[in-house]
């Protein structure tokens, strides 16, 4: 198994549910604060993938909700994707960090924890901040504010933003799960989380015995119908903002799932545009070779599973494997006749490898969902259009096969192959960033799928891959 770049959490203390922001549709939740219990001590912990790169990010923020002004909280900067922290009320106090460190992995979960103390005497001491359970020291920037300092993050007179601060343009792309935040206390990472004693890895603990203040709150995103549900018994609800039911995902910091990998430098990346937190990939390629998405995991071994709709040009598209060692250049490639790629193509519905070619069915039209079903352990992959598998083929049996040859190490590609087409194409990978009418997992019951997974083959996720990669 190869996680590019990445992190995993597969024991222990479950978070079940996160939320996909994107963008592109300004989504975020807000709640107006209400009077808190102490202003000058408090506790925030949040887990975040990113997707989008390069920008300027708000991840939280606290609003002036009259002026849409930000006085706080935390946001990835643009081009340099560090964090920064910043607690301001509007005048001339303020305490921040920010952080010399990078976040440019599309494939791993962060872990964000501040706590704050303004009462304490040392200025250092009154902002910690901490990155998957490790304190941070290098900042390119701080301040540490006054002493007793009444902090903006509970302030009555504003509105807390999840996925947002501020000026709208400046909204998050990706995933969040867990959102604490505690009123009136500044607690250690460790009532949080812990670090996995075989792996090393920070991971999450069960926070349903703290006392979250008369202001806090615990967003689990477990009710798909009430996505600001507050879990933390104070009723803290958020109101949901362009949010959706198809929005909450099973993708965690315990259950880490495959995307689309936006940083991954093949197939002329700067004809591709991700969306969706990185589950939506749209090219723009009318000439030259082929456009090409890659999934942020590979695998050597095990039986795998995903869907793929094309919303618009699918005769342009293809939908395939190849090898993680495939040339990291921007050049593109010609993926019918590379010995690395095997792949199914939407114009004449024929699957190809190294030039040779046989039929696979019909081209795909608009809206086709097209099932990729991968058996490492016997080197077969089957293709299916609309849950029909080509030449009769049957993978939980092994029967007709569309290749027998494959080898390596191996990712799932989709991309465009045809110079006048610029097809969208919607990744499945558990978790549809398009509605499913009939909701299918695999044996574990993992993801979200329209047609039944095949017997044997399972959802690509960190739980999965281990137990079976």
């Amino acid at each position: 198994m190869l996680i590019i770049g990445g992190n995993q959490s597969v024991g222990g203390y479950n978070i079940n549910n996160g939320l996909r922001f994107n963008d592109g549709s300004s989504d975020n939740l807000s709640r107006a604060n209400g009077t808190p219990t102490d202003r000058k001590k408090y506790t925030f912990n949040g887990w975040v993938k990113r997707s989008h790169l390069g920008t300027r990010q708000r991840v939280y923020g606290v609003i002036n909700p009259s002026s849409t002004a930000a006085y706080a909280f935390a946001e990835f900067e643009s081009g340099t994707d560090t964090l920064h922290i910043d607690d301001f009320d509007g005048s001339s106090t303020r305490i921040t960090r920010t952080l010399r460190r990078k976040f440019r992995d599309v494939t791993a979960w962060y872990n964000i924890h501040v706590q704050v103390d303004t009462t304490l005497s040392t200025g250092s001491d009154r902002m910690k901040v901490f990155i998957n359970g490790v304190q941070e020291t290098d900042f390119s920037h701080t301040s540490d504010g006054s002493q007793n300092y009444d902090t903006c993050f509970f302030n009555s007179s504003k509105t807390f933003h999840i996925g947002r601060a501020g000026h709208t343009s400046f909204y998050f792309d990706g995933y969040q799960c867990q959102t604490i935040a505690i009123d009136g206390q500044a607690l250690d990472p460790d009532n949080f989380g812990e670090f996995d004693a075989d792996s090393g890895i920070w991971k999450p603990i069960n926070p349903s015995g703290l006392t979250f203040g008369n202001d806090g709150f615990w967003m689990e995103y477990k009710d798909s119908s009430n996505l600001g549900l507050d879990s933390s018994g104070n009723g803290n609800n958020f109101t949901v903002n362009n949010l959706t039911s198809i929005d909450q995902v099973t993708d965690t910091p315990t259950n880490n799932f495959a995307t689309y990998n936006s940083i991954f430098g093949i197939g002329r990346q700067n004809q591709l545009t991700y969306s969706e937190a990185n589950t939506v990939v749209a090219s723009s390629a009318t000439s030259g070779s082929d456009t090409t998405a890659a999934s942020t995991f590979a695998f050597d071994s095990g039986k795998w599973y995903a869907e793929f709709k094309a919303t618009n040009d699918a005769v342009g598209i293809y939908v395939g494997v190849a090898t993680s060692s495939l040339s990291f250049t921007n050049s593109g490639i010609d993926t019918s006749g590379n010995s690395n790629c095997w792949i199914v193509r939407g114009d004449d519905g024929t699957v190809r490898n190294n030039g040779s070619t046989a039929y696979f069915g019909t081209a795909f039209s608009d809206d086709d969902i097209i099932s990729i079903a991968i058996d490492m352990d016997n080197s077969k992959i089957w293709w299916a259009l609309n849950g029909t598998y080509g030449n009769s083929g049957n993978p939980a049996t092994g029967a007709n096969p569309a290749f027998s040859n494959l080898s390596g190490e191996l990712m799932i590609i989709v991309g465009d192959n045809f110079s006048s087409k610029t097809p969208t194409i919607k990744a499945n990978f558990g978790n549809p960033a398009f509605s499913i009418s009939s909701s299918n997992s695999d044996s574990e019951g993992y993801g979200n799928f329209e047609y039944a997974v095949p017997s044997g083959y399972h959802a690509i996720n960190t739980k999965n891959l281990a137990e079976y990669g």
